[in-house]
């Protein structure tokens, strides 16, 4: 493993954290576009019907998945411009 796979690794870390808290922020907001609470439905909220549960998870697991994508292939991008290497 080369230097710049190794110096990768922790700002890997960080842009999966950062992209965890990107990607909360943007369910929030749409799941508030969409017409429904403020206040986002948990598993174990006994007053939320399964439907809006169900669907609340599969629309968060999306858009944590394409935002968490992204910013990995945006670092691993970033990554390579400077390094000529790519990080994985």
């Amino acid at each position: 493993m080369n230097a710049a796979k190794i110096a990768y690794r922790p700002v890997g870390l960080l842009l999966s954290v950062a992209a965890g808290a990107l990607a909360g922020a943007a369910f929030k907001q749409t799941w508030k576009a969409v017409g429904h609470d403020d206040d986002t439905p948990d598993a174990l909220d006994e007053d939320r019907g399964w439907t809006e549960v169900l669907v609340a998870s599969a629309v968060h697991g999306v858009i944590f998945a394409v935002v968490k994508a992204a910013v990995a292939r945006s670092g691993a991008t970033a990554t390579r411009r400077l390094t000529g290497t790519w990080p994985a």
